[in-house]
């Protein structure tokens, strides 16, 4: 099945591309939101993910199994593409004529939030992994890919992976590790790092 529907891909099939929309665009969806940490973004880079897929749908294999690799190989790179440019225009706007500051409530309620701490912990401790490694991490442990997938994916050798991966869990446990060895962010860690498999349809 997912041979034929690489083949029609390739050929420019509409329907093709509406079954691999519905298939496929949650998955595409979780995984750069995991990049970004953003909805809005997200929700950007799936529009962005399959515009590119139709653009470059005669570079796909023909033959092979599930095309989600390669959709979560366009998602990477859209959210390279989509970070490049949000820091040109926050470099941008900083060197324009600096307002009075607005009060921002949005912080005061986001810090009723129980968990409000825990995931701030762990988004900070993945701000402390190489882009590289964020990427393989997320193909790996949240979107559940396996290595050979993963390379695919990111067009790697099968090894990079899993060096990329064994240095973000490493890392990761490092960061999320308190100073007294215990404690509700220590649980967190595992919990970061806990495989959230979608599926490799």
């Amino acid at each position: 099945m997912d041979t034929n529907l690489r083949k029609r891909i390739r050929a420019g099939d509409h329907d093709a591309f509406g079954e691999l929309f519905d298939a496929y665009a949650r998955s595409v969806y979780n995984h750069a939101f995991r990049l970004t940490g953003e909805w809005a973004t997200a929700e950007d880079t799936v529009s962005l993910t399959f515009l590119d897929a139709w653009r470059l749908r005669e570079r796909l294999d023909p033959e092979g199994g599930s095309v989600r690799p390669w959709l979560l190989g366009i998602a990477t790179n859209v959210t390279r593409n989509t970070r490049r440019a949000a820091r040109r225009h926050t470099a941008a706007m900083a060197r324009l004529p600096r307002e009075e500051p607005v009060r921002d409530f949005a912080d005061e309620l986001a810090g009723r939030l129980d968990d409000a701490a825990q995931l701030a912990a762990v988004r900070t401790a993945l701000a402390r992994l190489r882009r590289a490694e964020r990427e393989v991490l997320a193909l790996c442990v949240w979107s559940g890919l396996d290595y050979r997938a993963a390379a695919e994916a990111l067009g790697v050798p099968v090894g990079t992976v899993r060096s990329r991966l064994s240095r973000a869990r490493a890392k990761l446990a490092k960061h999320m590790e308190p100073p007294s060895g215990r404690g509700q962010v220590k649980d967190d860690r595992t919990t970061a790092v806990r495989p959230i498999r979608e599926g490799n349809r």
